[in-house]
């Protein structure tokens, strides 16, 4: 397998972590470092941002319109380093907080793979839920989706260092039998 660099982007999570206050405004007219951070990784990758886009949309359709398509079809590929913030259950890297612990395998052009270490800090992953519950109240309103208590509980307990993969079976099939529809590899339709 190839490693593939780094997916190592500089995200509004560790921009924050960075200059602290939130998101500091840099200018008087209302840009904060999200803002900011976003419009670089734009010009950084020869587009423009659409209306309504933040860091986390961009990212999405850099790695949709740009990594996937090509990634893993030569060869099998693992596309590591991925945005803390796109990794809520995985553990940050010890020597780049920006970026988790997870991996993708990618074979035959589709993911075949998904893998992290766990995260097994409570304090940490309640704070992470905490975000992702504010978040989605702000984009969605309603009421919040109930905060996992017993799985909060069970991190304080202990968990020991541990980490997993999940592998589509029915992808490694696919690879195995050639074929390019799921369908063809289904035994119960």
């Amino acid at each position: 397998a190839n490693a593939v660099g780094a997916v190592a982007l500089v995200n509004p999570d560790a921009a924050n972590a960075a200059h602290g206050n939130g998101y500091r405004k840099l200018t008087g007219n209302g840009a904060t470092v999200e803002s900011y951070i976003t419009l670089s990784l734009a010009a950084q990758a020869g587009t423009s941002l659409r209306d309504g886009e933040d860091w986390e949309d961009l990212f999405f359709r850099l790695l949709l319109e740009r990594i996937e398509p090509a990634i893993g079809r030569g060869h099998p590929t693992f596309l590591t380093h991925w945005p803390a913030a796109q990794a809520a259950l995985a553990r940050r890297d010890p020597t780049d907080p920006r970026v988790a612990e997870r991996f993708e395998l990618f074979a035959g052009g589709m993911e075949l793979a998904n893998a992290f270490v766990e995260l097994t800090d409570p304090i940490e992953q309640r704070a992470r839920f905490e975000v992702d519950r504010a978040r989605r109240h702000a984009l969605y309103g309603g009421p919040d989706w109930d905060m996992d208590e017993d799985f909060l509980a069970a991190l304080t307990h202990g968990l020991p260092p541990c980490a997993g993969i999940a592998l589509g079976f029915d992808r490694l099939a696919m690879l195995a039998a050639g074929v390019d529809c799921i369908a063809d590899v289904l035994w119960l339709a």
